[in-house]
């Protein structure tokens, strides 16, 4: 998304992007394809003209970009007029897209702004540059109009860290309005190169800090949000002895849901009462430790199964843990997913087409949260 608005500034600046006349009508702010692929093979964007096309096809696969009819969904190095979706309003802004520029515009103020809270602070013996404490964000917030209250306010914190957007110093605390230590994990300043949407995967460790709590890290359990209106149908699939269970107060669903926001056309986030307790198991329901060629070998005691889980207004009401592979820690009883028949304890393959099984459950959870609503997921299951 970065590297895309920035090519289409320059674009701008370049005037390559203008109005153009085609058949009696006026296109405004379009671009000529072939004069694209161009101008990134003379500005060294691209090595050729087929892996300029490959660039392209990428930005109008991610909605990025669009024929100016929509009649050509394959990008394609020839005099067809193509448009920037933010330059003629058909840009999707979903919650996901509207917290990202958020955090980009709330960036850009903290980056350029005299007395900038963001420093070279120093906690538990190691300096952070560009660190701020969780307290002193919501009060800027509140200073500069931001956020209503500080209710609201670590609300938003709390959000930007879910998608990614901030993270704790070392990574081992959520958002907290105290004097912890925070950083941006984008510099939204640097400046990209399209080279690099061709390997999203690398471009998401490069950009996004992906949280790698180890599984047993009692300051990182699974979290589920539970509507109050389905509180009598709160049960959680889990495996493990009470003993080790943590209480955690927490709603249903919310690990695959992104935070609402009230801000910026959010909804208001729902409250959850002094009754919405349910327990949680911050530890692996995992009997074994199981590697990946354990699940690929021959004869391996897994059965693989395909399942489809259409989420709902909440989400898909599943959790994933683990690095490489990831599985399913817990499924809400009364959820899409469980209806689609996934269960813990099942090892995850694929997510909608797309190899995932070397890769960590930070990953795996984006990859679900940032595409459709229905999610086709390849499993590995135990053998009873």
């Amino acid at each position: 998304m970065i590297a895309g608005e920035q090519l289409r500034l320059r674009l701008h600046d370049g005037k390559l992007i203008k109005d153009r006349r085609y058949h009696l009508r006026t296109y405004p702010n379009c671009f000529v394809a072939h004069e694209l692929i161009d101008w990134l093979v003379s500005h060294k964007e691209a090595p050729d003209r087929a892996t300029a096309v490959c660039l392209m096809q990428h930005l109008t696969d991610h909605d990025i970009i669009h024929h100016v009819c929509d009649k050509q969904p394959v990008f394609k190095d020839a005099k067809l007029l193509y448009r920037f979706r933010k330059d003629d309003g058909t840009f999707p802004f979903n919650t996901e897209v509207k917290i990202f520029m958020r955090g980009q515009r709330l960036y850009e103020h903290l980056i350029t702004g005299k007395d900038s809270i963001l420093q070279l602070r120093e906690e538990h013996g190691v300096a952070y540059q560009r660190s701020f404490p969780g307290c002193q964000l919501i009060d800027w917030l509140l200073q500069n109009g931001e956020t209503e209250s500080r209710r609201r306010g670590l609300e938003l914190c709390r959000a930007l860290q879910e998608h990614g957007i901030i993270q704790h110093v070392s990574k081992k605390h959520d958002f907290f309005d105290s004097g912890l230590l925070y950083q941006f994990c984008i510099n939204f300043r640097r400046r990209r190169r399209l080279s690099e949407l061709l390997n999203e995967s690398e471009q998401d460790n490069e950009e996004v800090a992906v949280q790698t709590h180890e599984d047993n890290n009692p300051e990182s359990p699974f979290v589920l949000h539970k509507n109050p209106s389905q509180e009598s149908n709160s049960g959680f699939q889990l495996v493990g002895s009470n003993k080790d269970l943590k209480q955690v107060i927490c709603g249903r669903r919310g690990s695959l849901n992104a935070l609402q926001l009230h801000n910026a056309g959010f909804a208001p986030p729902v409250q959850l009462s002094s009754t919405s307790v349910v327990r949680c198991n911050p530890k692996s329901v995992l009997r074994r430790n199981v590697t990946c060629e354990e699940l690929l070998a021959p004869g391996a005691p897994f059965i693989k199964k395909v399942l489809t889980v259409i989420g709902d207004a909440l989400g898909w009401g599943f959790v994933v843990r683990g690095l490489a592979p990831c599985y399913v820690q817990a499924v809400d009883p009364g959820s899409p997913a469980a209806a689609a028949g996934v269960k813990v304890q099942q090892f995850v393959c694929q997510v909608n087409g797309q190899c995932v099984l070397y890769l960590d459950y930070c990953t795996v959870t984006r990859l679900v949260m940032t595409g459709l609503r229905t999610v086709v997921l390849e499993v590995m299951e135990p053998l009873e």
